[in-house]
């Protein structure tokens, strides 16, 4: 007796190629990771890490599903700055749902755990390490590893797609792109590329939405002359020497030429002034090196690294001489551990040595984009939805630099600059623009550095959870 003929055996087979495809994807679509190493019992959260092929180079994600609505709440991309700077940062020092534990560190694995202002409570977020080289990202070529701003911003598009491709539960998902600090030169680039990619008809269609940029680094030339009036402004400039700066270099601080002999000798001034500020945050300590010392009878232990030289301290409730940068030095600990990388699903032998940042890439990656203001510029034409924001004590993006680019689109301003609020507090000071459905909000966080995630966590996550939902500020 046969089994099936005709139309019914068409059907069988039908059903079983697409079962063969759903586990053929899903093969390749990520695998969840239930619990880590340093952290106690089982995630409380879908956690799915795997890598995406996009040329000769294959991109490291770690996806954690919405902790709301997973259905119906938006999608969000991020991808850190640096350039090489991993999305790790994303997830476990700015917007993600785990931290380390900092207090009485002892050696051996660092411990983590769940930390409750996520921004995942309110997004699905896909973190993914760009550009290659960055992260757990690698490629099987060295000419690979030769990347630049523009290359950046493809290498993400394609990711983007891929993995959407891949995960077709989530296109229907509103789509933000986000990123923070040098990775705001590409950011709005990839949302050009899928601006694009939707009206040449390419597939799948992302349902974008909007972007979001943290400290965005966005025109040289602005940034660089928006540090100068910024430290006049905190006072770390005296009023004489600025004023002098100001006439010699007719304000203009950028790309100074040896026939402005004046304005370079106050500038030298200025930065004399400035050397030993931390950048970051500039009420904080600055920590360059790595050296166990004494500080008040404390010891500290040092852990020597190639990118930013960290004191490990003891108990992070030790003020007399806390590193804002201890928290870094754990995550190289952490990243490296062979039995982390296993939970974590990493390919053996991809990368031999893990970095925060990888600082090495800079030396193969191309600065083509020393603007991207006309990129903004034609976006603000897209009835998009966009949050920009910066901590007030920031001197490596300083606020004043981005409320001024801002200014230069020419938006009309719809609710001029008030102060926002999180628990009856101050912490921040918003203004929202409009133009032709194009919404732009722009924030400040009160207190916070470079990138503002880091150092006030909670009030970003009602920044982040008011803006996405389309509450105001």
């Amino acid at each position: 007796m046969a089994l099936v003929s005709g139309n019914s055996a068409n059907r069988v087979c039908l059903h079983v190629f697409i079962l063969l495809l759903f586990f053929v994807k899903a093969a390749f679509s990520g695998t969840l990771v239930t619990s880590i190493p340093g952290f106690d019992g089982d995630l409380p959260f879908k956690l799915y890490t795997g890598y995406v092929t996009v040329g000769e180079a294959d991109m490291f994600y770690y996806f954690i599903e919405s902790e709301g609505k997973p259905k119906s709440d938006p999608l969000l991309l991020w991808y850190s700055g640096g350039p090489g700077c991993s999305a790790f940062n994303g997830l476990i020092y700015q917007i993600g749902p785990l931290a380390f534990n900092l207090t009485d560190y002892e050696g051996g694995i660092p411990n983590t755990y769940y930390y409750p202002y996520s921004w995942t409570r309110t997004a699905s977020i896909l973190f993914v390490d760009a550009p290659v080289g960055t992260g757990f990202s690698y490629a099987t070529s060295a000419d690979a590893y030769d990347v630049s701003d523009t290359k950046t911003a493809a290498q993400v598009y394609e990711f983007l797609k891929k993995w959407l491709s891949e995960h077709p539960q989530y296109l229907l998902n509103q789509l933000f792109v986000g990123a923070d600090s040098y990775s705001g030169v590409s950011g709005p680039v990839v949302v050009k590329h899928i601006i694009d990619g939707n009206e040449a008809g390419l597939v799948p269609r992302l349902n974008l939405k909007g972007y979001i940029l943290g400290c965005p680094k966005t025109d040289a030339t602005i940034n660089d002359n928006s540090k100068i009036i910024y430290s006049h402004r905190m006072g770390l400039v005296s009023d004489e020497l600025y004023e002098a700066a100001k006439e010699s270099c007719n304000g203009n601080y950028d790309d100074i030429t040896k026939s402005q002999a004046q304005c370079y000798e106050d500038l030298k001034l200025i930065q004399h002034c400035i050397k030993d500020i931390n950048k970051n945050h500039i009420l904080e300590p600055k920590c360059t090196w790595a050296s166990p010392k004494h500080y008040g009878g404390s010891v500290r232990r040092a852990l020597e690294e190639d990118s930013d030289g960290l004191i490990l301290s003891s108990s992070d409730t030790d003020q007399e001489f806390y590193c804002h940068t201890f928290g870094y030095a754990l995550s190289y600990i952490w990243a490296n551990d062979r039995s982390v990388r296993k939970a974590l699903n990493i390919l053996e032998g991809s990368v031999q040595d893990w970095k925060r940042c990888n600082k090495t890439l800079s030396s193969s990656y191309t600065y083509d984009l020393t603007s991207v203001l006309e990129y903004h510029k034609n976006l603000s034409t897209k009835g998009l939805q966009v949050l920009i924001y910066n901590g007030d004590h920031d001197l490596v993006i300083p606020n004043i630099g981005t409320q001024e680019w801002i200014k230069v689109l020419n938006l009309t301003i719809v609710n001029d600059w008030h102060s926002w609020l999180v628990d009856g507090q101050v912490a921040g000071y918003t203004i929202k623009y409009s133009s032709n459905g194009y919404r732009l909000t722009y924030a400040t966080i009160k207190g916070a550095g470079h990138s503002p995630q880091e150092y006030k966590r909670r009030e970003s996550f009602h920044m982040f959870d008011r803006f996405i939902h389309y509450f105001p500020l």
